[in-house]
């Protein structure tokens, strides 16, 4: 996949550097020198430019790649005429980063496919693994609805999904479960299948239900 990042802070750089590890084709671009320098060693490509010149962004070719990072969150006017200017010349798939939800509505409205709160999604994430100590990972799919991997409480072990019955109590769904010994994750569950101590589940349903799992809250 073809990626262009634009803005080397450290959200664009940790982006970029994710995306280059995983074999995709990543264009980077930052206005200063030594900063573009430095993203050579994760990026197929570093250019040294301003890209809030139309004339600029055109002659990059970053319209025309499958999606397009706006790392420029600090900077309002910069992402927003980066986003706008994308937009007018085709681009299909923009990321941006943002920084409040003025600038959330703004970037929505001129183009961006998808907009992210870097700070704001870390800082949910800290509040549920303190709050929620059993939780490994978190991911909210709407304010109702969210992905979670757990360790299961003391009482999951050994018992089937059936005994279980988290989707006839709560209504979730256990979609995958992992094995911390061995990294293994299955994806396909048979109901019988007994909850091992070394087990991790994932789960997606209701948030209020999955926090309702008695020993959910200490190991």
């Amino acid at each position: 996949m073809k990626v262009a990042v634009i803005g080397l802070g450290l959200f664009g750089s940790n982006v970029a550097k994710a995306l280059y590890e995983k074999g995709h084709d990543v264009l980077v671009v930052d206005r200063e020198k030594d900063v573009a320098q430095k993203a050579q060693e994760f990026s197929s490509k570093s250019v040294v430019a301003d890209c809030t010149d139309k004339e600029v962004l055109e002659g990059l070719g970053i319209a025309d790649m499958e999606i397009a990072v706006v790392g420029m969150g600090d900077n309002l006017s910069g992402s927003i005429l980066i986003t706008m200017y994308l937009t007018e010349l085709g681009a299909k798939n923009i990321i941006v980063k943002v920084s409040n939800d003025d600038h959330k509505k703004i970037l929505e409205k001129i183009g961006a496919a998808q907009v992210v709160f870097p700070e704001r999604e870390m800082a949910q994430k800290l509040v549920q693994s303190i709050t929620h100590p059993n939780v490994l990972d978190y991911l909210p799919l709407t304010e109702e609805y969210a992905v979670m991997e757990i360790i299961p409480p003391k009482s999951f072990v050994g018992k089937t999904l059936i005994d279980l019955q988290l989707r006839q109590k709560y209504g979730i769904q256990v979609i995958a479960i992992k094995d911390e010994a061995t990294d293994k994750i299955s994806l396909v569950i048979p109901p019988e299948r007994k909850i091992e101590p070394t087990d991790q589940l994932i789960l997606i349903g209701k948030q209020d239900e999955i926090k309702k799992i008695k020993g959910l809250n200490s190991h």
